[in-house]
């Protein structure tokens, strides 16, 4: 019996590890995200000269700053929700999720780190070569809006049909990621405010596994209760 409580409580916990990690990469990737949206500009004439305005510089180094505790968070988050599923889970599915998840991380921490170091370089006043600046540029763009937020997207689908196969949150959430997926799968590359649809769909579903973590807790602890 006293090897059953600690397991039990383990298991209660994991539910609110979730959540906490979810909800914690999506306010820093959100945040990350507003941030480089509203101080890079779009033109790439203006690659290197916008720089120069202190805000925008702040507002980028924040932004980088803020990826690396990001992706700790989001990788903390695919394991309690996988510890979460348990024996549930489909393992063609979890292949694709934790796949998918991995490669997304990777890739965002790569592109940070290019845009960090283009940005220091032309920070300390190096002037590259604009042919190289212009490349630089291009390789973080794709590294960040290609490829992982189509990485993204396709973890957001599987995480999405592990919800609706498993049963284990409510259907409306699980139909609103596949939405969600699509949506970032095709149009991201049109606008980087797509992107923000990504962390703030995990937002939602870490909210609801924070609730009903919670309703388990509280159900379980009345039955010891009851029980005693």
């Amino acid at each position: 019996m006293a090897d059953e409580e600690p397991t039990a409580a383990a298991r209660l916990r994991t539910p609110r590890a979730a959540a906490v990690a979810g909800i914690l990469f999506a306010l820093l990737l959100g945040l990350a995200l507003v941030l480089i949206i509203v101080s890079v500009p779009t033109d790439p004439a203006t690659a290197g000269s916008w720089l120069t305005d202190p805000a925008r510089r702040g507002a980028l180094a924040v932004a980088l700053n803020l990826v690396p505790f990001a992706g700790i968070a989001f990788l903390w988050f695919i394991g309690v929700v996988r510890d979460r599923i348990g024996q549930l889970e489909d393992r063609f599915f979890a292949s694709v999720f934790l796949g998918s998840g991995l490669l997304f991380v990777a890739m965002l921490f790569v592109g940070a780190a290019f845009a960090g170091g283009i940005a220091a370089e032309l920070i300390a006043g190096t002037s590259p070569d604009p042919n190289t600046l212009d490349i630089s540029r291009q390789i973080t763009t794709l590294l960040l809006r290609l490829y992982a937020m189509r990485m993204a997207a396709v973890f957001t689908m599987s995480a999405a049909t592990i919800l609706l196969r498993t049963r284990v949150g409510p259907r409306w959430i699980g139909m609103l990621g596949v939405a969600v997926g699509v949506v970032l799968l095709i149009s991201v590359g049109l606008t980087l405010w797509v992107t923000l649809l990504f962390p703030a769909w995990i937002l939602l579903l870490s909210v609801d596994i924070l609730r009903h973590g919670l309703r388990r807790s509280g159900t379980a602890v009345g039955a010891v209760a009851d029980g005693a």
